[in-house]
C-alpha cells in the first residue's frame, strides 16, 4: 500500500509540474534574454557570472595550496 501511495504521489506531482509550465499558445511574450540583450544588460550579467566563477576558482586553488602545505608539514 505504501508503494501505491508513493507511485500516485509521484505521478500527480509530475503531472502538476507539466501543467505548471504550460502556457497558452496565443500569448506571444518577448523572451527575457532578448529584452536584456536589446538593452545591453546581458553583457553585465555575463561579466558578473564570470567574475564570480573566476573568484571561486582562485579561492579553491589557494585553499588547495594551503591544504597541501599543511599535509606536507604534518607528515614530517
Amino acid at each position: 500500500m505504501n508503494k501505491l501511495k508513493r507511485a500516485v504521489l509521484t505521478l500527480s506531482l509530475c503531472i502538476f509540474t507539466l501543467l505548471s509550465f504550460a502556457q497558452p499558445m496565443n500569448m506571444q511574450q518577448e523572451e527575457p534574454t532578448d529584452f536584456m540583450r536589446s538593452n545591453g544588460k546581458i553583457y553585465v550579467v555575463v561579466a558578473v557570472i564570470v567574475v564570480i566563477v573566476v573568484g571561486l576558482f582562485i579561492y579553491l586553488v589557494n585553499l588547495d595550496r594551503k591544504i597541501t602545505k599543511l599535509e606536507k608539514n604534518n607528515n614530517k
